[in-house]
């Protein structure tokens, strides 16, 4: 450490910050630049931490205080220029640091070495060298040589390893192996029974099971590539062609899009991926835009597998919060993974070094129409007449795609013109499986933790579990969470023959413990998110309302269950916290190895009001996994998702004026 106490450093750290000079900045929600990154590396290299080498774990903008943002955004030829800040993470002298770098003052402005359980996300540049230690490790070499396979065509892969209530090693991984020899899909040949822990700051390897040699499963018939293919083949469609002649309907003006009735601005970062923020919505009443989000991501991708054997039972993921989404997000394909009416934006992140790195058209943007209608009537009864009145459904999609090891997520945010945004999620890719001896159901004896996809291979069961942080600011910042529970109401002595109806009684939540929802065992509700100081010209209270996803699977695992310790969130659906702008993680700030005690459930039970105040929505939709012989070798897309709705944030149906996007006759 720095000779220097640590109080002085930072009197220091600030002295130098208010001294230095300042120069234009982006726009203040823009992710960094790639010379904001390199000036980043260049500060804290240049920094009085004493450490002859540093690795970067996380490198992100800190973002400006939400209501200097709101001001500045209110009026920015009123306002100087927000500055740019970023928050790091690094490894250091076997420490965790934190930083709060100034980008426009050059300087750092605050520094402390973190402590407490967990440990930072892995960057690639340490995963792909503890991957090598393997080859040239003598039993693991003969381990290979015993189960047939030549070394050439075994790779490697890390594996974090959770907390099953064990003292901490230290930063340590799992590796596990595969066999290509004929086939990409790696997956799927598994070198089963053979487990490796090693150190990932010391680069060694420190334990090593060889426990069980069970058969590689076969290549054939798992590679995925159209160009390795034998017929016969199955039946080819013709093919459909998107087009606009008149061009997209969209506008990017560096990361600020603007379609419709919509603006919102879309950005990356090294963890989450896509992060869509400030987006409004045009109220054609008054000609202004009215606040519906003001920050939204993937907070977390958590996968649990199914299997207690030694092999598997630390195989509980938090996909972000370990690995991160930035480094494994996907080159997106034109005509493939978009239409070809898309739109790209690139992305960058800073490597282990803290240099940055370059990810080409990491999403896209596009105009979406299948041919369906946004709405629709036939009016016959009016005499002598039959009235037909309809509009396209056009909407706006944002995606982007990563591929987390076996897995590869498509994450879709739809804009509509009604207001709606539609938030959708796709899974494909491989399944995990394990290689077992049995080639035949009719063999199998006992429990298998999984089912029998192809001979020799185990899909194990698992689950995904995908949690949206969702700072709602329905017409402003002061907001609450209204459930309108539906309520069966017997009636006696009515006038009709009608024996009963359901209403609605509405109930505010006012702090945490009330907004905590499990969609299984609650009564049928409406969730609201309302506006108590904006009314309709009606007089309703202005909101939003969420439609739920048939994906709404919770934890099966017992409460004493490590993972389920870690992931306590995934019990319940719903969650709403008070707004904290530290508060962006379910799985907490460090995930790897963490103990629980910093995740969403955690902060949860401080049971902080939460209504007419600025709120968070955390919202879950969980799979539960069984595998089939459909999902070998690649899994088709699996899509699930939820919608924000308005309910009562228009004064009416807001497609009645919106003109048509083919032609139409309107008044003039």
């Amino acid at each position: 450490m720095s000779p220097f106490s640590s109080q002085f450093l930072q009197l220091l750290l600030l002295i130098l910050c208010s001294l230095s000079l300042s120069f234009g900045q982006p726009h203040p929600l823009d992710p960094l630049t790639p010379s904001e990154i390199s000036a980043i590396r260049t500060i804290i290299k240049s920094s009085s931490i004493n450490s002859t080498s540093f690795s970067f774990h996380y490198v992100g903008l800190e973002e400006p205080d939400k209501q200097t943002f709101l001001s500045w955004h209110s009026n920015p030829t009123a306002h100087p220029i927000l500055p740019r800040q970023a928050f790091v993470i690094l490894r250091a002298g076997g420490q965790t640091h934190e930083l709060y770098v100034d980008i426009t003052n050059n300087c750092i402005a605050s520094h402390r070495v973190r402590s407490g359980n967990g440990y930072p996300t892995l960057n690639m540049e340490e995963q792909n060298a503890v991957t090598l230690l393997t080859f040239n490790y003598t039993p693991f070499v003969e381990s290979v040589k015993k189960r047939g396979v030549d070394l050439k065509d075994v790779v490697c892969s890390t594996y974090t390893v959770g907390w099953n209530g064990e003292r901490d090693k230290g930063r340590v991984i799992k590796l596990q192996c595969f066999v290509v020899g004929e086939t990409a899909n790696i997956y799927m040949r598994p070198l089963e029974g053979i487990t490796i822990l090693a150190d990932l700051e010391a680069m060694e390897i420190l334990e090593y099971l060889d426990r069980i040699i069970v058969p590689v499963p076969t290549a054939t018939g798992t590679d995925y590539r159209a160009s390795r293919q034998m017929p016969p083949y199955g039946p080819r469609g013709n093919p459909v062609v998107v087009t606009q002649p008149e061009g997209k309907g969209f506008t990017v003006s560096g990361n600020v899009v603007r379609w419709a009735n919509w603006a919102l601005h879309v950005g990356f970062d090294a963890r989450a991926g896509l992060v869509i923020s400030h987006a409004s919505v045009l109220n054609d009443e008054n000609n202004e835009y009215r606040s519906v989000l003001y920050k939204s991501y993937v907070s977390e991708i958590c996968v649990p597998y199914m299997d207690p054997s030694e092999e598997w039972y630390f195989k509980a993921f938090f996909d972000y919060g370990d690995y991160g989404f930035g480094p494994l997000s996907s080159s997106l394909e034109p005509m493939i993974d978009c239409p070809p009416n898309a739109e790209y934006m690139d992305g960058y992140y800073a490597n282990g070094d803290g240099s940055p790195v370059h990810i080409p058209n990491v999403i896209c943007i596009f105009e979406r129409y299948a041919g369906d209608p946004s709405w629709r009537h036939t009016e016959i009864l009016i005499p002598g007449k039959v009235i037909t009145e309809a509009r396209e459904e056009v909407s706006l999609v944002v995606r982007t795609v990563t591929t987390l090891g076996n897995y590869d997520y498509v994450l879709d945010w739809e804009f509509k013109t009604s207001g709606s945004i539609k938030v959708w999620v796709g899974l494909t890719g491989m399944m995990e499986v394990r290689g077992t001896d049995y080639s035949h159901a009719k063999e199998i004896r006992g429990e298998q933790h999984g089912e029998l996809v192809a001979p020799n291979t185990i899909g194990v069961y698992h689950d995904h579990y995908i949690s949206y942080h969702l700072d709602l600011d329905i017409a402003g910042t002061t907001n609450s969470f209204v459930k309108a529970n539906l309520k069966t109401v017997r009636v006696n002595g009515g006038k009709t023959p009608r024996k009963s109806y359901w209403t609605t009684v509405k109930e505010t939540a006012t702090t945490e413990a009330d907004a905590r929802v499990d969609f299984h065992t609650a009564a049928p509700a409406e969730l609201l998110f309302v506006n108590p100081s904006v009314k309709t010209k009606l007089g309703n209270t202005v909101g939003y309302r969420l439609i739920s996803s048939s994906a709404a699977a919770t934890s099966l695992l017992t409460d004493d269950d490590y993972p389920l310790i870690r992931a306590a969130y995934t019990k319940k659906q719903l969650w709403v916290t008070p707004y904290n702008k530290r508060d962006k993680w379910v799985s907490g700030l460090y995930a790897d190895q963490s103990h629980g005690d910093d995740n969403l459930a955690a902060w949860s039970m401080r049971n902080r009001s939460i209504e007419n105040t600025d709120i968070v929505l955390w919202y879950t939709m969980g799979i539960h996994h069984i595998p089939s012989q459909e999902d070998f070798p690649l899994m088709s897309m699996l899509s699930c998702g939820f919608e924000l709705r308005p309910f009562n944030f228009f004064d009416r149906n807001p497609l009645i004026k919106t003109q048509p996007f083919s032609k139409g006759r309107w008044a003039t």
